[in-house]
């Protein structure tokens, strides 16, 4: 790649380097493929790719391997030629998503770029990982014309970055990089490390958000599974042991409904029941009547709570509520369901039960307790295509055993 002075030809480089374009880009196609495949996070990440630009390119093999460039006639290999962006929702998944490529691929590098600077500096954190190129990733080199193989010292570079930090970055390169920029120009440095700070305490913030719904969410389903083992024992089915407690931290300030509703449930799970059915009243009397979803779903705890307390007409009354503000609210209509068959109205249990299976029909116990209570009206043959029902969509056979043995002698005796 040298001219009679001795200097490298650029466009002889050039050449050479555009020659791998659609190499590089097979390989990365090939790898966001594996990715795809292989990473499982609760918000899937998307996926970006670039082979670096050939006056990027240039510059840094001019800058970091002169004297390679001006003795080889191979392509000079840079570790950032091939660029895969991995682009998260939220900071955590970064890290999570850092353990899974870890054990999908070889890893050459790990560095967290970013990481020491000041909010006062510019750039973003985010993670770097050169990762060895799978041979199954590599297109044969003989399919393209006049190319070399490149080696095993080929690798490509993955960033992993959120949402806010990607954004970060493609501005910063555009106001950065690709312009003059003085570094004394105080006012556009500050405003800059503003905007880098807030960006930082955004993603800071989705996170604690995140965090809290999940802690939300796993109290629910703490609270849900209490009130089906209650419903249990009332009937006379089974029991089961309360799941231990869990931490219990809130981002939120309190007196807020988010810390409201948080602390009611967290008392309906430690079984203060009261005191849950006084925080839920204080939410209801605090939310608009416009807002039906926040109404549905306070009413349906605060139901919850009076069913633990064995106030079932108080706990059939809030159900009803929340019916009222949200018509598509199943789940209320399974527990009202619950509620009619503890007090052997099966008639309208089937009722509540027909009626939350139309607006979700996917529900194992909802056909269960339909089948049980079909079963006590008579109702045989229906109560057997319910339990058959709830088998296919997930039911343990060990539940259902004791209804299909009772359901089994019914029709033995009947034929």
């Amino acid at each position: 790649m040298k001219n009679n002075s001795g200097i490298p030809s650029k466009a002889e480089i050039r050449k050479l380097y555009e020659s791998y374009a659609e190499y590089f880009a097979i390989v990365m196609e090939n790898i966001i493929d594996i990715l795809h495949a292989e990473i499982k996070l609760n918000a899937q990440p998307t996926y970006k790719s670039r082979v670096k630009s050939f006056n990027s390119y240039y510059k840094k093999i001019l800058r970091l391997k002169p004297e390679e460039t001006k003795d080889s006639d191979s392509l000079v290999l840079l570790t950032d030629m091939m660029g895969i962006r991995m682009i998260c929702a939220f900071l955590e998944d970064m890290q999570l998503g850092l353990e899974q490529i870890k054990k999908i691929f070889e890893i050459k590098e790990i560095e967290v770029k970013g990481a020491d600077k000041k909010f006062s500096e510019f750039g973003y954190e985010s993670i770097h990982v050169l990762i060895k190129i799978p041979e199954s990733c590599k297109p044969k080199i003989e399919l393209f014309d006049d190319l070399k193989p490149l080696g095993d010292n080929l690798v490509c570079e993955i960033q992993i970055r959120t949402i806010l930090q990607d954004a970060w970055a493609e501005v910063e390169h555009e106001l950065i990089y690709k312009t003059e920029f003085n570094p004394l120009d105080t006012p556009l440095r500050r405003k800059l490390a503003s905007l880098n700070a807030m960006l930082t305490l955004a993603d800071i913030t989705f996170q604690e958000i995140r965090d809290y719904q999940k802690k939300l969410q796993k109290e629910l389903e703490d609270r849900r599974k209490s009130f089906y083992n209650l419903a249990d024992n009332l009937l006379n089915e089974k029991t089961e042991k309360k799941d231990e407690d869990i931490n219990r931290v809130s981002p939120f300030v309190q007196g807020t409904i988010d810390d409201l509703i948080l602390k009611a449930i967290e008392a309906h799970n430690d079984g203060h029941l009261s005191e849950a059915v006084d925080i839920y009243t204080r939410i209801l009397e605090a939310v608009p009547d416009t807002d039906g979803n926040v109404l549905a779903v306070i009413h349906k705890h605060r139901g919850m709570a009076f069913f633990a307390m064995n106030k079932l007409d108080d706990a059939l009354d809030d159900f009803q509520k929340s019916i009222d503000a949200d018509p598509k609210a199943f789940r209320s209509y399974y527990y009202k369901g619950i509620v009619y068959s503890i007090l052997k109205k099966y008639k309208e249990a089937i009722e509540c039960y027909s009626k939350s299976l139309e607006l979700n029909e996917v529900q194992a116990h909802a056909n269960f307790r339909r089948a049980m209570a079909y079963y006590e009206l008579g109702e045989y043959e229906r109560s057997m295509n319910d339990l058959d029902v709830a088998l296919k969509l997930g039911m343990k056979p060990d539940e259902c055993k004791a209804l299909q043995e009772k359901l089994v002698k019914k029709f033995g005796m009947n034929m």
